[in-house]
């Protein structure tokens, strides 16, 4: 009987500590030079010992509110469901924007200031709940005098507590309309004969620019491997870029130094010279005001 209890005991205690998402992922602007990732990650730690700690990037550029959005949409839905991201990009720390969980329709949860950060998760993933984080219950004791670490003292904390189960979603805060903030940026569309879109941003280690542009909309449009395509990149309302290239599959089907398009891993069109930097060959950047436009030829 005693072996029978303690079998018991042992399944009740497994199938509690899997019932919960167990897994919290984090994003920041902070870099790696110091302690502020480390803390965070002990503050999650402090709360259960057995969530599993994973990083996003923590390479976001200083203040960077649109790369935080494009890099969670860009990563966020190969984690399984219940998985709960922490993005801390938050240049109004300590101001009067608010602290928030998002559920998305597809069951993961993000953790931050409303801001911005979450527009493109919002869109493509869907909103099923938003609440704001009550840090009066949710903020890690003795943390009330800080001002300017909301990622480790309410973000990492609130986080791991969903995460481990300690709280529920109701138990976060109050319930918010199913909205998040927003930062407009240009759609992928066909205007007459062309596309336009924006480059949301760049392949950084090879300088490849990447846009919005989704393959099925190239594919509709008549483009196949071998046709040329002209390509021209403003930024705001300034020309930056205005050039003729083909469309290949692979970037060896053109000669080393040579302007190519393509699909990125991500299945969108994308630009890049052959063994070379084109983002930093034609001045070419990325955010919610560079715009691009396709045409063929």
């Amino acid at each position: 009987m005693k072996k029978l209890i303690t079998a018991i005991t042992a399944w009740i205690f497994a199938t509690t500590l899997y019932a919960q998402p167990k897994t919290v992922v984090f994003q920041t602007d902070f870099g790696l030079k110091d302690g502020a990732v480390s803390a965070m990650k002990g503050v999650a730690m402090g709360v259960n010992p057995a969530l599993r700690l994973f990083d996003l990037t923590h390479e976001i550029p200083a203040y960077n509110i649109w790369e935080a959005a494009y890099r969670l949409q860009q990563t966020a839905t190969y984690w399984p469901k219940g998985t709960v991201f922490v993005s801390v990009v938050d240049p109004g720390v300590g101001t009067d924007r608010k602290s928030v969980v998002l559920k998305t329709k597809s069951g993961h949860f993000f953790v931050g200031p409303n801001n911005g950060s979450f527009s493109l998760v919002a869109e493509s993933m869907g909103i099923q709940e938003v609440r704001e984080i009550d840090e009066a219950i949710n903020r890690r004791r003795n943390s009330q005098g800080s001002y300017t670490f909301h990622g480790r003292d309410v973000y990492a904390f609130t986080a791991a507590r969903l995460a481990a189960g300690v709280i529920t979603l109701a138990q976060v805060g109050t319930r918010l309309p199913n909205e998040v903030v927003r930062i407009p940026y240009q759609k992928a569309v066909l205007e007459g004969n062309a596309i336009v879109g924006t480059i949301p941003i760049l392949d950084v280690q090879y300088g490849n620019v990447w846009t919005n542009i989704p393959a099925d909309m190239v594919k509709n449009w008549g483009l196949t491997a071998g046709k040329k395509v002209m390509v021209t990149v403003w930024e705001g309302d300034k020309e930056v870029f205005r050039g003729e290239m083909p469309f290949a599959n692979t970037f060896g089907e053109v000669p080393e130094g040579q302007n190519l398009c393509y699909l990125n891993s991500l299945m969108n069109f994308s630009f890049a010279v052959n063994m070379g930097d084109f983002a930093t060959k034609y001045g070419v950047k990325s955010g919610p005001n560079w715009k691009v436009k396709l045409e063929k030829r």
